[in-house]
């Protein structure tokens, strides 16, 4: 096979895991060339931004119903139809022949021979596809726009339908990606003039500084810039919640929650490496990766711990950011799988997590020392509703403004946090809110 075709097998491989074992491992990618693992991420995304609605088209062209295939030909099945349809560079007989050689490979010549017959049927109605027309609303909705359906009644009681249908399709287009300059191994200006020098289109940001908009991160891997800590792939949104702490050189900074540890690096950067930063994260191998991005970045400032951060004790800092786990519901655009892995128990068991996080983290701040709370989440309940319940169980802490922090047209709640929406703001959806331990 060649470079494409070993994509899309690698990537029937990746969909049947999540599908079975709900894990999205790119590892079976690493035998691929740089460009072979870039095609295996989109194929993967893509496929899973449009499952639902692919499910129904092959339901519409197949004699056998979804439901009784095998995962391995649901897959199959899923990229061959995704790539006749939004695939403008594949020919039709290209993506049929590719999925006919996989099913024969992977499940023999009947299935090779079925595949066959339900893509050909597509291809014929090509130009007339048939559209969802079911009764029930909710699952109407959730089929076109390939998102859960509790999450469909969530954001359509919320939200209103038009508005949520603007979410839903924000969701299932390319991300938006920016690329942060890093001040401690290079200038922003030295950096725009790099990227102007080498030919890469960018749109600089107004919102934070060092930030630029980017169609794509992949000059940034190919030259090394990010091996070499020039710069670091980070939404602007996530970009708030460090700003909004606004750590200065010489405090003390706990980091809770840390890995991958990009907040971390854009304080050590704030903070001109000067002063302290303990990241701490319940995982070991990602705390691994952390300290080799610190050393990369010249972030010499940045420690790691590994803990449960519940159970953690630790003497009292100047400030804590806890970017809490979440149901990742504002970042269903890069992280088109978590649509899928999440349900309304999930959200319960996110809210819990949240309010011990929070507990613990109260009690490693100084008096008059700050407490940054951010989730990658558009759900209430993770959200203000979370802070208003901490605020009730710790009268010593206030809600501070975000005014001059984060910029006005994000900012909610009568200026005492922020929430962006990929619909709204072209970035990830992000929450935070700044609150300080008083006497």
């Amino acid at each position: 096979m060649d470079t494409e075709a070993s994509a899309r097998s690698v990537s029937v491989e990746i969909l049947i895991d999540f599908d079975e074992n709900n894990v999205l491992d790119y590892s079976a990618a690493n035998q691929l060339d740089a460009r072979g693992r870039a095609e295996v991420r989109e194929y993967v995304q893509n496929i899973l931004r449009r499952r639902s609605y692919l499910d129904f088209l092959i339901d519409e062209f197949s004699n056998v119903k979804i439901v009784e295939m095998k995962s391995s030909l649901k897959n199959i099945l899923r990229l061959g139809i995704y790539d006749m349809i939004f695939m403008d560079s594949t020919p039709d007989y290209a993506a049929i022949n590719e999925s006919v050689e996989i099913a024969k490979l992977k499940l023999g010549s009947r299935t090779g021979d079925l595949t066959n017959a339900i893509m050909r049927n597509l291809q014929r109605d090509i130009n007339n596809l048939p559209k969802p027309s079911f009764e029930d609303r909710t699952k109407l909705v959730a089929t076109t726009f390939s998102h859960p359906e509790w999450l469909v009644k969530r954001w359509t009681k919320r939200f209103g339908e038009r508005e949520a249908f603007q979410l839903m399709q924000a969701n299932n287009q390319r991300p938006n990606y920016y690329i942060r300059a890093n001040n401690l191994r290079t200038k922003t200006k030295n950096f725009r003039l790099r990227m102007t020098k080498h030919g890469i289109t960018f749109t600089e940001s107004d919102w934070l500084p060092g930030y630029f908009q980017v169609d794509s991160v992949a000059p940034f891997i190919s030259k090394g810039w990010l091996d070499k800590g020039f710069c670091q792939v980070q939404d602007i949104a996530a970009g708030f919640a460090p700003f909004l702490l606004h750590p200065q050189p010489g405090e003390n900074i706990y980091d809770l929650c840390a890995a991958p540890g990009t907040k971390s690096i854009l304080m050590a950067d704030l903070m001109n490496a000067e002063g302290s930063i303990l990241a701490v994260d319940i995982s070991s191998e990602r705390l691994d990766k952390l300290a080799e991005s610190a050393l990369s970045y010249h972030a010499e400032n940045i420690r790691v711990r590994r803990a449960d951060v519940t159970e953690l004790t630790l003497e009292e800092a100047d400030g804590v950011l806890l970017d809490a786990p979440c149901t990742g519901t504002g970042v269903l655009s890069k992280r088109a799988d978590l649509r899928w892995r999440r349900d309304e128990e999930s959200l319960k068991n996110a809210v819990e997590l949240q309010k011990k996080l929070l507990d613990s983290a109260a009690r490693m701040v100084k008096k008059g020392g700050r407490l940054v709370y951010s989730t990658c989440s558009l759900e209430e309940e993770e959200n203000m509703d979370q802070v208003m319940n901490f605020l009730d169980r710790h009268e010593n802490f206030e809600l501070q403004t975000v005014e001059g922090y984060v910029p006005d047209e994000v900012m909610v709640d009568g200026g005492f946090g922020y929430q962006t929406f990929p619909h709204k703001h072209q970035c990830d959806g992000h929450f935070g809110v700044l609150l300080k331990r008083v006497n």
